[in-house]
């Protein structure tokens, strides 16, 4: 059987690290980020159905969708979101485990699900191991305000809005400090990496 290891984490913590890294390690990802883009492309059902809910300002003029602009409408109106989701979480979630299910077919024995939502989204429930990336709250901040150039207001506003980093942690079944060098999580990788492979 393959096994299914849920990978998330906060905002700005460097799940993305974490998750190039197993896949340099030759894990295969499947990368809900990348999928929900692939959903949403220029022609889409998605795409369609995005457009008639929230205006067709969400889509630029090459096709594609708006991501700022979409955010801008759904972050701070908690029906907006519920709107979004109810259009987009089933067709996501369908992409995903057809993703997951070819890669069972290759009997695969491990398959990395990572995505920010697995807890909200309850693909927790489907995992046989979650690995939550942490750092501590005064990282995160400086990391998202550098990343994504908030101020100290809009960048704590983001991360009160997901579910707190430390419930992610105190549910995990591993934890990745990312909040020191990229080699100590390299080593923290490595060593799950070993634990994945001598435990099947």
């Amino acid at each position: 059987m393959t096994r299914i290891i849920g990978l998330t984490g906060g905002i700005a913590s460097g799940k993305s690290t974490v998750s190039n890294l197993l896949r340099q390690a030759g894990m295969p990802i499947v990368d809900a980020d990348q999928i929900t883009r692939q959903v949403q492309r220029p022609g889409s059902t998605a795409l369609d159905k995005l457009a008639a809910a929230f205006g067709n300002q969400i889509i630029q003029p090459d096709g594609n969708l708006d991501r700022a602009q979409l955010g801008k409408r759904v972050f701070a109106d908690a029906a907006a979101r519920q709107e979004l989701n109810q259009i987009m979480q089933p067709l996501i979630r369908d992409a995903i485990w057809q993703a997951v299910d070819t890669l069972k077919k290759q009997n695969i024995p491990n398959v990395i699900l990572d995505l920010p939502l697995l807890y909200e989204q309850h693909y927790d429930e489907d995992c046989d191991l979650v690995v939550v990336v942490t750092v501590s709250p005064d990282t995160e901040l400086h990391r998202l305000m550098a990343r994504n150039h908030y101020s100290a207001a809009e960048a704590r506003a983001r991360i009160a809005a997901q579910m707190p980093l430390s419930e992610k942690v105190a549910r995990a079944d591993v934890v990745i400090d990312n909040d020191a060098s990229l080699e100590q999580t390299r080593r923290q990788v490595a060593q799950l990496v070993e634990h994945l492979q001598s435990t099947r």
